[in-house]
């Protein structure tokens, strides 16, 4: 759907269509900002609060049906109708919070904590509204084996491949940080997370309104707070293996803000002891080249640090939204 959204947007502008005065002033942005989402969003936050009937009946979010040619003369319509309203939503950069990353999230600490059995301090840079914090908290099905609360209204169907360990995990402490946190406990924060959620994308849906459920029942600590502000404020735990995780947000760090993150990950790590160790669990694209195959592209890899020590492995891969998660055995 918001394929042929974008493409018809794009029609539209270069003939000059009303999505000319739509996104006046953004033509220079860059591919990271991600203007065409802000777009979708803005529009689908429209349809979501209910003050555009004629065109939430093309959207399956609400129990509409895409029709690329009725439903795109709706959206026209709308955006001529409310292009101030859009505009003014445009500033927001998308704050997906997808929650299928945490099958990401959660595999790893389990495989971190076979090795260290310790509770865990969970901190996570970038955030949004701390959805992924509780990644303990939703239930996951792999290959006949289940993981997480029986009862959790976030289930994982097919989680992921390969193995993992079902060992006793304890979240201990949930702390977030994001420049522009989104508070999931609020209608305003519910609303914001469920707009950037493409609207026929139903699992992801169900998984967000699910996880927003349980974030009422779970307290996390999502703080307003840049990322390198965040760690140098950070320190290990006695009897504890402090963890830092992160998902699809490097990108939208300045390159300076990424060397203080990581020089500030090895002065903490400098400090680990086998008492008070330090892990660095990531999900974040990787370009790879690939000369044999002819390939140029990303790929999304679930890193894994841990100090004292410092080794590092890469524990799987997953697409940017946590499908088709598979574990890399290990040796």
């Amino acid at each position: 759907m918001y394929a042929e959204l974008l493409r018809l947007l794009v029609d539209d502008y270069e003939v000059g269509g009303v999505s000319v005065e739509v996104l006046e002033g953004y033509e220079d942005r860059s591919f990271g900002e991600a203007i065409g989402l802000r777009l979708l969003g803005a529009v689908h936050g429209l349809v979501l609060s209910g003050t555009v009937p004629e065109l939430a009946a093309f959207y399956p979010s609400v129990g509409g049906a895409w029709d690329p040619v009725l439903g795109w003369e709706a959206f026209e319509q709308v955006l001529q109708a409310r292009v101030g309203e859009v505009r003014s939503l445009l500033t927001q950069p998308p704050q997906t919070n997808e929650v299928g990353r945490s099958a990401s999230l959660y595999g790893g600490l389990l495989q971190l904590v076979e090795a260290v059995p310790l509770p865990v301090r969970l901190f996570e840079i970038g955030a949004s509204a701390g959805l992924n914090l509780r990644a303990d908290r939703y239930r996951y099905l792999a290959d006949g084996t289940s993981y997480g609360p029986e009862d959790s209204p976030v289930v994982f169907s097919s989680a992921w491949s390969g193995q993992v360990p079902a060992v006793d995990l304890r979240i201990v402490e949930r702390v977030g940080c994001d420049i522009a946190p989104v508070n999931p406990l609020t209608p305003d924060g519910a609303l914001t997370l469920t707009s950037y959620v493409w609207p026929d994308m139903t699992e992801r849906l169900d998984r967000l309104r699910g996880a927003l459920e349980v974030a009422r029942e779970v307290p996390a600590d999502v703080r307003p707070e840049d990322a390198v502000s965040f760690l140098r404020a950070l320190e290990l735990s006695e009897g504890h293996v402090t963890v830092v995780w992160h998902s699809i947000m490097w990108q939208y760090l300045r390159r300076v803000d990424r060397s203080a993150v990581e020089e500030r990950t090895e002065e903490l790590g400098a400090q680990a002891t086998e008492s008070t160790p330090l892990a660095h669990l990531s999900l974040e694209p990787h370009h790879v080249i690939s000369h044999e195959r002819g390939t140029d592209g990303w790929e999304y890899r679930i890193d894994l640090q841990t100090w004292p020590g410092g080794s590092r492995r890469t524990l799987g891969t997953a697409a940017p939204h946590g499908q088709e998660l598979r574990w890399t055995p290990t040796e």
